[in-house]
């Protein structure tokens, strides 16, 4: 029932790339697959870089573990880092020593001694704060740094804020644990403390839109087993002073006179 021919023309016509010359393969008897591992290697320019660089290294993802703390995968884009290696954010500025490098396996991670320019991998550095690491950063030898990070990091601002607060007063450490986490790999999302003469202690926090907002409202309560209050969306409205100040309000009732 296969039509390969029918299937070359489509991926030519809807992605616009040239695939007359592609293997025709079959993963379900195996056909051709060595076709497919000899054009990885052929079509495939293998990653720049030298390892005797200044390390630099982009955090495309982190994970949060209870033990390890948080675990950073990076793409070595210039240089070599090991165990030991000081390391320093070049967004945040946190700066952290490597606990253990490694590889990606098949659901594992694999230590190694060292990861080195073109190679994928994770470092942890015993990170207990979630805010140091920002997907987009650049990481770098704290003792013999880079000139400049990567480009494309953006530091990102919210564009609608509402408040968070967690339906049992009990739950606040939980909650805070919880949008800790998540933040990890959502750099866009935005929250600091806030208090509520109603809804008691809990959260402000921004994001991107109103999916956004109802995405990490959904992954909090199912993900975390939180029962939350939310309050309405709002946006930051800026008000110009008679003294040329301009003030940032979130709040009507915080309205100067």
């Amino acid at each position: 029932s296969a039509d390969p021919e029918r299937v070359i023309n489509e991926i030519e016509d809807v992605i616009g790339i040239e695939a007359q010359d592609a293997p025709l393969i079959s993963a379900k008897s195996g056909l051709n697959i060595e076709e497919v591992l000899e054009q990885v290697v052929t079509k495939i320019p293998a990653p720049t870089g030298n390892p005797d660089n200044p390390l630099q290294a982009l955090i495309f993802d982190s994970i949060y573990d209870s033990y390890k703390g948080v675990i950073v995968f990076c793409r070595i884009k210039e240089g070599t880092v090991r165990k030991g290696t000081k390391l320093r954010m070049m967004a945040t500025g946190a700066v952290e020593e490597a606990v253990e490098v490694g590889y990606f396996g098949a659901g594992q991670f694999i230590p190694c001694e060292e990861l080195s320019a073109g190679m994928v991998g994770y470092v942890t550095a015993s990170i207990k704060n979630v805010k140091d690491t920002r997907v987009g950063d650049t990481i770098t030898d704290a003792d013999r740094p880079c000139a400049q990070p990567l480009p494309g990091y953006k530091k990102v601002n919210p564009m609608v804020y509402c408040g968070v607060y967690p339906a049992d007063g009990a739950k606040y450490q939980d909650l805070r644990d919880a949008l800790e986490k998540l933040q990890l790999n959502d750099a866009s999302l935005f929250f600091e403390p806030g208090t509520s003469v109603a809804l008691g202690f809990g959260f402000r926090c921004g994001f991107l839109g109103l999916l956004h907002l109802e995405i990490i409202q959904e992954r909090l309560e199912r993900e975390y087993n939180l029962d939350l209050v939310t309050t309405a969306p709002g946006v930051v409205y800026k008000v110009h002073k008679t003294n040329g100040e301009v003030v940032d309000l979130t709040n009507p009732s915080n309205l100067p006179d």
